[in-house]
């Protein structure tokens, strides 16, 4: 990570020649300076469609005689031409993350503690609960804790009041720190590609509240995290991040579910960063990241 500030646009369009010429071109006719580029070409998958290219890159702030409103100006021409899906954000302005967790509490604290750090530097406007059990944990931080109980009967209200939180703190990202309740269709619509989920790799196999207990008793060979985006089909959304380690037969169910928080706790701050540094592209179910 560089120290100054800079601009990092990200974009992804139809592959063709003459992109990376285009958009190098014009950050160079503005002495735009280019700090880090990554770049990925993703072939066709048949004859008949066409592959897609992504990109990010990093331009140093001073560089440009221009802020962001004005670059997005001069650069939607060159987007539009190669029908791009593009965005471009600041280093100086921070994230703003809002945290759902529900009962466990390995995601939060680990969240929590990389934020206080400034390991993450990020601001979280408040953490949103189905219950109450984190209050005092979470008010401690000095962040505002709202508790947003959820039942079989008042879901479409309950998420609907978690939209409005999220909306009115001017959230930038969803995080759902092992929430135990599954988004409703409205919400997951609202904000695509901004709510980010952890959870163990056992899917499909074995689903419900023990998982590691079914593990255990089907003799698994490795315990996984996935961290993907949220979309209206569940646990379906793009792939962000994953991460395996290996067991054998002297691990105890026990140990299974320490090694399962310690590898989600990684897999999502990793995932985490990936997004919130514009590391993450996506076109339909495909993800690049770009570490």
């Amino acid at each position: 990570m560089h120290r100054e500030r800079f601009y990092t646009l990200s974009a992804s369009c139809p592959d063709r020649t003459g992109i990376v010429a285009k958009v190098s071109g014009f950050i160079a006719e503005h002495k735009g300076w280019i700090l880090e580029t990554a770049l990925h070409a993703e072939p066709a998958v048949d004859a008949d469609s066409r592959g897609r290219y992504f990109m990010r890159i990093e331009i140093r702030a001073d560089s440009l005689p221009f802020m962001l409103t004005e670059f997005r100006e001069r650069f939607r021409p060159i987007a539009e031409e190669l029908n791009m899906d593009w965005k471009i954000t600041d280093s100086a302005v921070k994230k703003r993350v809002v945290i759902l967790v529900s009962k466990q509490e390995h995601c939060l604290y680990d969240l929590l503690a990389r934020w206080q750090s400034k390991e993450l530097d990020i601001e979280i406007p408040c953490v949103i609960s189905n219950h109450e059990t984190f209050r005092g944990f979470v008010e401690w931080h000095g962040i505002p804790f709202h508790h947003v109980p959820v039942t079989a009967d008042n879901k479409p209200q309950a998420y609907a009041e978690v939209q409005r939180l999220f909306e009115e703190s001017h959230g930038d990202t969803m995080v759902l720190a092992r929430y135990m309740q599954i988004l409703s269709p409205d919400l997951c619509a609202a904000h695509p590609g901004k709510i980010i989920n952890i959870h163990h790799s056992f899917l499909p196999s074995f689903v419900g509240a023990r998982p590691y207990h079914q593990a255990y008793e089907r003799g698994v060979k490795l315990i996984g995290a996935t961290c993907h985006y949220v979309t209206e089909e569940l646990d379906q959304g793009p792939i962000v991040e994953q991460d395996v380690i290996r067991i054998d037969h002297s691990d105890s169910v026990e140990d299974m579910v320490r090694y399962g928080k310690d590898i989600e706790k990684a897999v999502l701050a990793r995932g985490l960063r990936y997004h919130l540094e514009d590391r993450v592209l996506v076109h339909g179910n495909k993800t690049v990241v770009f570490r």
